[in-house]
C-alpha cells in the first residue's frame, strides 16, 4: 500500500506561506432617507445590531468603519474588510444583509480585490514589495480610496519602459511619506484592474501627491480613476451618530 504526500507550501522565515494573500472588500453603504424618520429608540435597535454584526466579524477578519457623511452624496459609510477567502468576506456582507437595518441600506458601491506583490521593483524601499501582499493599516485618520484601470496600451510597453516610468511614480510617492498606499488587485475578480487606498493624516498631502502624479508619464496611460472617495476614520458608534441616531 503506498500513500501520497500532499507537497507543503514554501513558507518564510515568520512561517507564512511565500504565496500567501488577502482578499479585500470595500462596502460603501447609502442609508435611505426613510430610516432617519423612524423613532428614535427603532433607530438605536437597528443600529446596535448592525455594531454587533462588525464587532463579531472584527474578531475573525480586519474589519474598519469609515463616515463619508458630508463628502459625498450617494454614501454614507464604508466597511472595509480583509480576510483570508472570498467565503469570509461574502459572509461579512451576508451577515449585514441579514439586520433590520439593511431594508434601509443601498450599496452604491462595491469593491473586491486581492494583494499581491508588486511586479515593480521599489529602489527606494525594496521590502515595500513584499510588505504590499498583506494589509496594515496605519490607522490614519483620513483613507482615500478609488478604483483604478489602466489603458491597454501600458501592457504593450517593455517591462523595461514600465519599471522605468514607475521608478518616476515611486520617486514621486516618496516625497510624502506622510501618505501610506495600499495597492490591491481586482484582475478578473471584478470590473477594475486594481483599488487603491491611501491613508494618511494630512489631506493637503494627499491632494499634492495626486497634483505631482499627474505630471509623470505613467499618468498618460490611466484610463479611469474614479469614482474617489474621502473617507474619515470613526468607530462605528459615531457613524450612527452621523446618519441619524439620536
Amino acid at each position: 500500500m503506498t500513500t501520497t504526500t500532499q507537497a507543503q507550501p514554501h513558507r518564510s522565515a515568520a512561517g507564512v506561506p511565500a504565496d500567501a494573500r488577502q482578499l479585500v472588500g470595500f462596502w460603501f453603504y447609502r442609508v435611505s432617507p426613510e430610516w432617519r424618520r423612524l423613532p428614535a429608540t427603532t433607530k438605536r435597535q437597528q443600529g446596535d445590531e448592525l455594531l454587533g454584526v462588525i464587532n463579531r466579524f472584527g474578531k475573525r477578519l480586519m474589519v474598519l468603519t469609515y463616515s463619508l457623511v458630508g463628502m459625498k452624496p450617494s454614501v454614507d459609510f464604508l466597511l472595509w474588510g480583509v480576510g483570508r477567502r472570498l467565503e469570509e468576506l461574502q459572509e461579512l456582507a451576508g451577515a449585514v444583509q441579514q439586520t433590520a437595518l439593511a431594508g434601509y441600506l443601498s450599496t452604491p458601491h462595491t469593491y473586491l480585490s486581492m494583494t499581491k506583490r508588486s511586479t515593480y521593483v521599489d529602489t527606494i524601499d525594496p521590502e515595500h514589495q513584499e510588505q504590499r501582499r498583506f494589509i496594515t493599516p496605519a490607522h490614519s485618520k483620513y483613507l482615500f480610496v478609488y478604483p483604478f484601470v489602466k489603458s491597454r496600451d501600458w501592457y504593450q510597453l517593455s517591462f523595461e519602459q514600465r519599471q522605468a516610468m514607475m521608478d518616476e511614480h515611486i520617486r514621486v510617492g516618496s516625497k510624502y511619506p506622510s501618505v501610506r498606499l495600499h495597492t490591491t488587485y481586482s484582475f478578473g475578480l471584478d470590473d477594475q484592474e486594481f483599488v487603491v487606498a491611501f491613508e494618511t493624516d494630512r489631506p493637503q498631502d494627499f491632494l499634492d501627491l495626486v497634483m505631482e502624479l499627474r505630471e509623470t508619464k505613467a499618468s498618460r496611460y490611466t484610463r479611469i480613476d474614479t469614482p474617489i472617495f474621502s473617507c474619515v476614520a470613526k468607530p462605528f458608534t459615531e457613524i450612527l451618530a452621523d446618519v441619524g441616531v439620536g
